[in-house]
């Protein structure tokens, strides 16, 4: 007697592709990294050079980050301004680095 939901077994070099990613805005990423860091939106704004009323108008999309935004407050929180300025970027393997 087999417990539990039966599995298809797989051959060897075989896979499953993964489940889709959650798909996350410069904002949403802006926010998580923010609070992984601890920081309020007032301690982000001064250590940024930016206002409260900014890091809180990018964290909920009424404004775009932009690249140079994206510089500062990448450099603040620790991260490659990447990160903020393209979220949902995928790679996929034939790209060269």
């Amino acid at each position: 007697m087999t417990i539990g939901k039966r599995t298809k077994r797989l051959s060897a070099g075989t896979f499953r592709p993964s489940k889709s990613r959650a798909k996350l805005s410069t904002g949403e990423m802006l926010r998580i990294i923010r609070d992984k860091n601890q920081l309020s939106q007032a301690q982000l704004a001064k250590l940024a050079g930016l206002t409260q009323a900014t890091i809180s108008s990018i964290e909920n999309g009424r404004i775009n980050i932009g690249i140079e935004r994206a510089k500062v407050l990448a450099k603040a929180l620790h991260v490659h301004p990447a990160v903020l300025a393209f979220p949902d970027w995928e790679s996929t393997d034939n790209e060269a680095a």
